[in-house]
């Protein structure tokens, strides 16, 4: 670590993570204490120990915190907050948790994300068609009845300016999920050509059914603490170097740059300068990938090619397995698992600790993390190192 990376002195001391993907018979909440419960073991801590709890759920909302906090028999916290930022949430609470045990005002915060969406017997896109009221309820009317075609809209409007084509974006599909083989948590596990990509049914053109990411249930959560309690822990500290916002907050508006820039540019700057780090000294890279459209730009958001050359540089063979880029090492959401912006967040904690099995990158210090949220309404980066 050079003298010039200065570190908020805050440290990610425990991981834990639920069995994620077809889970049946369990709440939000239910999955949340479990995860909880994994995290604080994983530090070496007890609950007892927990002081701060932020929390932050999926499609049905966040998990209560006062449900939480007594199913968990939590007493005198210092912190409890609920964030939703969407996608963005995960980082957004571990910069917050970290502002507070920085600032004295906690020791041990908890962040926890959980979701239970998929039932029994009910396909996986069925838990996006919830009533809508309001302004959503008139899109829906006109047919805008998903994220997805939102998103599609904006990889349209990426396709028509740059030339970015259907096989460029298959390339992501395809490459995360060479990951996702390697990954024994994950929900997709079958080797995966361009041709299968491209036989793929349509959701909402450009976008196909490999283009677009999973549903899970499940849930993640994390401890923060100081680095130095987190120095007396059981498991290697993941240290918080730096972090950064951006919410562009221009969903459905007349928007000239919709599709094709997004918040990543503005967080990551702010991230990296944080860290005091350059871009070319990240050695992982884990990225929230919605769909497969949100892996493009963001790579070109945050400086890894030129912007319009993110399609070019998907499809050149940098991204997979022993490429030159560690990139979505789980296979993501697309392949992976669905835990909204915890996904990218556990995979990033097990590289930097060296305990990502067969995926393992062998340079593995500095890890950049990135949360989107809605579409492409919010933006948060993360800068970890081990």
């Amino acid at each position: 670590m050079s003298a010039k990376r200065q570190r908020p002195g805050t440290a990610i001391a425990g991981l834990g993570i639920t069995e994620v993907g077809k889970v049946f018979g369990r709440s939000a909440t239910h999955f949340a204490c479990d995860a909880v419960r994994r995290a604080v073991s994983d530090a070496g801590l007890s609950t007892a120990d927990i002081d701060g709890l932020l929390t932050s759920g999926g499609i049905a909302g966040n998990p209560p915190l006062g449900a939480l906090q007594a199913q968990l028999n939590l007493r005198d916290l210092k912190l409890a907050v609920e964030v939703q930022a969407y996608g963005s949430s995960a980082i957004q609470m571990v910069e917050l948790a970290s502002r507070s045990i920085a600032a004295g005002e906690a020791n041990v915060v908890v962040c926890v994300w959980a979701d239970a969406p998929l039932q029994a017997e009910r396909p996986a896109g069925s838990a996006y068609r919830q009533p809508r009221r309001g302004w959503s309820g008139l899109l829906y009317q006109t047919g805008v009845r998903s994220p997805t075609i939102q998103y599609a809209l904006a990889a349209r409007r990426h396709m028509q300016q740059y030339g970015t084509t259907h096989e460029q974006l298959g390339a992501v599909a395809v490459t995360q999920r060479q990951w996702a083989v390697l990954n024994p948590r994950a929900q997709m596990r079958t080797a995966m050509t361009i041709e299968d990509y491209l036989s793929a049914r349509w959701v909402a053109d450009p976008l196909r059914l490999l283009d677009c990411c999973l549903v899970s249930n499940g849930a993640a959560a994390v401890v923060v603490t100081s680095c130095e309690h987190a120095a007396h822990c059981d498991q290697p500290p993941v240290h918080v170097l730096g972090w950064g916002q951006s919410h562009p907050g221009m969903r459905l508006r007349n928007n000239p740059d919709f599709g094709l820039v997004s918040g990543a540019t503005r967080s990551g700057e702010q991230a990296l300068a944080m860290a005091g780090v350059g871009l070319d000294e990240i050695d992982v890279f884990e990225f929230y990938d919605c769909y497969t459209f949100t892996v493009l730009l963001t790579i070109e958001d945050y400086g890894l090619c030129a912007k319009g050359e993110g399609g070019a540089f998907v499809s050149s063979g940098a991204l997979g397995p022993g490429g030159k880029i560690a990139l979505n090492t789980g296979g993501g959401q697309l392949s992976g698992y669905y835990l909204w912006g915890m996904t990218p967040l556990v995979e990033a904690i097990e590289q930097l600790r060296g305990q990502a099995g067969q995926r393992q990158v062998p340079r593995h210090d500095l890890a950049l993390v990135s949360g989107n949220g809605g579409v492409l309404e919010h933006h948060a980066t993360l800068v970890l190192a081990a």
